[in-house]
């Protein structure tokens, strides 16, 4: 797969693909620390696909590591002082297990889903968070490949901040809606999914 599409767009990154980059990543981060088994002080987040790795700015009570393919945003990130990788997702392992593994808008990269799903439960001891998006993928294949890949324990919970389009009011608060949050999600907007063992 060929990354150079990114180049032109590493420098400034996180400031260009959010509208709210604070408030997008600031949310994302919390979900991370809180669905599904608990991160605490310490804990190691492995983001894979992390672009120039601005959701470590939102986790400072974590060990952060980013993992990226492409070379202009491994060097963004690291001018940033953020401590990222050049790699692979796909072959990468991290020194030591991690108790966290994320991967946000890059889990339909994988050579093989459930491969790659394997391939992370091997080193990650907690949790794998990764968004969803229900219309183009159906919830029970991506659980299916999970279980197959070791991960028994699925927590979703609906991601309703625009990452174009600055903050509406009120619309957080319809992801703990329940049918009418199932329904919003039939048209926009993704899941993020928590797997454990």
């Amino acid at each position: 797969m060929t990354w150079e599409k990114y180049d032109a767009k590493a420098e400034a990154w996180t400031e260009t693909a959010y509208a709210d980059a604070a408030g997008y990543l600031a949310r994302r981060a919390a979900i991370v620390r809180t669905l599904g088994p608990i991160l605490v002080p310490g804990d190691t987040v492995l983001d894979l696909a992390c672009g120039d790795g601005g959701l470590a700015d939102f986790l400072p009570q974590q060990r952060y590591l980013g993992v990226d393919a492409n070379a202009a945003m491994v060097a963004a990130a690291r001018e940033r002082g953020r401590n990222v990788v050049e790699a692979d997702m796909n072959a990468y392992v991290p020194p030591a297990p991690v108790e966290a593994t994320t991967i946000f808008r890059a889990v339909y990269y994988s050579f093989d889903r459930r491969d790659l799903l394997a391939h992370i439960r091997s080193y990650t001891t907690k949790k794998l968070v990764f968004d969803l998006n229900p219309r183009q993928y159906r919830l029970e294949d991506m659980r299916a490949d999970l279980r197959a890949a070791g991960f028994d324990r699925l927590e979703t919970r609906p991601f309703f901040v625009p990452q174009t389009r600055g903050p509406v009011p009120g619309l957080q608060l319809l992801e703990r809606s329940g049918p009418l949050a199932r329904g919003i999600l039939r048209f926009r907007f993704t899941l993020i999914c928590s797997a454990s063992a």
